[in-house]
């Protein structure tokens, strides 16, 4: 291994040049905190059932999960099962699965809003070696049916209010689905109407009742066998089934144990977590194996985003992972406060702002950097977020870089971007704390993979020149066994041992990650030229009047137009400033206020030095944000490019009549 002119990278392998027609292959790097080797596997630690059964023999009296308790119809504070509580539940849950004759191998359906029985049923099928299959919320009821069907999943848990959803699925669902168990009550109707596709449907406490007097022995677990299939959502086709053994996850968990270990910030049995990314997602299931694996606390939030911050301010939690949707909202509320807030706040917090991130920048750490502002400024930003957050956590997808840099600055807390892919296990690489260069960038890998950039010559990307660019490739113990049932798209991005992840990125000269394009997103315009859109739209997306945007081309075309979705209180303000009048939707309609984002759009371009081709020419104004209702976008916020195409095409049609 030798070391490199990357702070962070250590090289395992040469560069390759291209052969054969496999293009050209940056060096292999791995993380500096991996120079002396991965961490080593922990003796005794198989599989997720060890990760839980180990915490449990060692901190048999420490709060597991919380959840607030309601009295009066009101939340009040959060209730607290004991790890032993909660092992002694798992039992329970076990010995009524096996009793409805499901055993090792079968696969387990779970749906519904994160809460302590999701968790309990989770580890129930960790001990007895069930597949623990995710249902997808917000894939709609067409993607649950599909998942319980490919999966062949057999028994399901589910939340009470997705009772009716799930009836949806049958009679198909009944194929494989024999026994549905929610996590609260249910009526003698739905019993009724699922007797009748030959399927038995219990109450949380009538199943629990099951495994009464029962014991059955648990299954040995191999490192090498399946815990769960995590379908992820595809932009396009059919969602992917993908295979996580336990190695993935234990691999991960120490891996990133040695990292925060590494920069001081190791996690203890005195943290607490809130619970709100969905359990369905890889990310939000490795954070809170780690918690788990540690001993700490997991607080649930009520499944209301209205009513999250104050299940924040109730939990008062030390690690706060969220999504860039999460804290672009908290962005939001917090410029909006300061805007609003009179001439001597406004005054007094820019200048408390521009003083620490000054310092900041020349190499203080956030704590230190002004120690004053944070305690007569800051600090009310803190105790929004409960008073005790000292990492925030972004991954799922990009974090724009004005809102990460406000926030490493005002959060009195360390604010890391990772990246990672159901793939890959989640956490691939993150940034470290205090390093204001890693801004914008998802830091250096985790030290338990090895990766390289591989040329991608049809986009211009080359992993041997100066700025290296390419397709990011990852190999290592947490990368997935393969997709269910679909050996075919396998083998497409699994090669030599490689996984390609579609995403193109770039060294920084610290050895730092920058996404900086999607692969696949690429396409002709009419007079030839390659456009790579996922590049421009993160260029265009710095224009802060506007919270998201949509370029599209095609090869009949010879230019670019946009569709947009402005930043309400950016467009009020600028209308009101410019006599423009009427509400945020008929300004989104007004020729004016187009032009004003389209010449916004504009600037960027020409301080970017974009191409002639790459400058867009028409904009449509969306008020309503991209979502997934209109299936817009994917539940992790990628764009859904087919599906966005298809929605705007009489606008699109008309925007290129109109600006030709």
């Amino acid at each position: 291994m030798a070391a490199t002119k990357y702070k962070y990278l250590i090289e395992v392998e040469k560069a390759k040049e291209a052969k054969d027609g496999k293009p050209s292959q940056g060096p292999v790097y791995r993380s500096l905190f991996a120079k002396d080797g991965f961490p080593p596997p922990i003796p005794g630690l198989d599989s997720c059932w060890d990760v839980f059964r180990l915490s449990v023999e060692k901190n048999p009296g420490n709060p597991m999960l919380g959840r607030r308790e309601i009295v009066n119809g009101k939340a009040s504070k959060y209730v607290w099962q004991t790890y032993k509580e909660v092992y002694d539940m798992v039992v329970k849950i076990g010995n009524s699965i096996r009793s409805c004759g499901v055993g090792e191998g079968d696969k387990c359906g779970i749906y519904g809003v994160n809460c302590p029985e999701w968790i309990m049923s989770m580890e129930a099928c960790n001990a007895h070696g069930l597949y623990c299959v995710p249902l997808y919320d917000t894939l709609g009821a067409g993607a649950v049916e599909f998942i319980i069907c490919h999966a062949e999943v057999s028994i399901a848990f589910t939340e009470e209010k997705k009772i009716p959803e799930l009836l949806k699925t049958f009679p198909n669902a009944a194929k494989h689905l024999k026994t549905l168990v929610s996590f609260g009550k249910v009526t003698p109707e739905q019993k009724e109407t699922l007797e009748k596709h030959g399927v038995a449907l219990y109450s949380w406490n009538e199943f629990l009742q099951l495994g009464d007097n029962k014991d059955f022995d648990l299954p040995v677990k191999k490192k090498s066998d399946i815990c769960t299939i995590m379908y992820t959502s595809g932009t396009t086709g059919d969602p992917k089934g993908v295979l996580i053994s336990n190695d993935s996850i234990i691999t991960l968990l120490a891996g990133v144990k040695r990292l925060l270990e590494s920069v001081n910030e190791q996690l203890s049995e005195k943290d607490v977590y809130l619970s709100f990314l969905p359990l369905a997602h890889i990310f939000d299931r490795v954070i809170e194996e780690l918690f788990i694996w540690t001993g700490a606390s997991i607080g649930f939030w009520r499944g209301d985003v209205k009513l999250l911050t104050e299940d924040i301010g109730e939990l008062k939690p030390t690690i706060f992972c969220a999504v860039p949707r999460v804290l672009d909202r908290i962005y939001a509320g917090l410029t909006q406060r300061i805007a609003t807030g009179g001439i001597v706040k406004k005054t007094m917090f820019n200048f408390a702002y521009s003083y620490k991130y000054h310092n900041m920048q020349k190499g203080h750490a956030h704590g230190n950097a002004s120690p004053i502002a944070d305690k007569i400024v800051f600090s009310k930003v803190k105790q929004g977020l409960g008073g005790r957050v000292r990492l925030i956590l972004s991954g799922a997808a990009p974090l724009s870089t004005h809102v990460e840099t406000f926030l490493r600055v005002v959060a009195c807390a360390h604010v890391l971007q990772g990246y990672g892919l159901t793939e890959t296990c989640a956490g691939t690489f993150v940034s470290l704390p205090n390093e204001l260069s890693m801004l914008g960038t998802v830091g250096p890998p985790v030290p338990n993979v090895d990766v390289c950039l591989e040329s991608v010559p049809e986009m211009g990307y080359d992993a041997l020149s100066d700025t290296p660019r390419g397709e990011v490739c990852v190999k290592g113990n947490t990368l997935f066994s393969g997709y269910y049932k679909r050996e075919d798209l396998t083998k497409e991005v699994m090669i030599d041992g490689w996984f390609h992840t579609g995403d193109v990125g770039e060294w920084q000269p610290d050895g730092s990650l920058k996404i900086i394009d999607r692969k696949k997103n690429i396409f002709k315009l009419s007079q030839g030229e390659y456009v790579a859109v996922e590049n421009l739209e993160n260029i265009y997306g710095l224009v802060s009047d506007i919270d998201a945007i949509w370029v599209y081309g095609n090869s009949f075309e010879s230019f670019l137009i946009a569709v947009v979705n402005p930043n309400k209180q950016a467009i009020e303000s600028w209308a009101e400033q410019n006599g423009v009048s009427g509400d945020f939707n008929s300004l989104c309609e007004h020729t004016r206020v187009k032009e004003y984002v389209l010449g916004e759009l504009n600037k960027i371009a020409k301080e970017k030095k974009l191409k002639g081709f790459e400058v867009i020419k028409a904009v449509h104004l969306d008020p309503e944000p991209f979502d997934m209702e209109r299936d817009l976008i994917t539940p992790t916020y990628k764009k859904k490019r087919p599906q966005l195409l298809k929605y705007y095409k009489e606008i699109i049609d008309n925007m290129y009549k109109s600006a030709k």
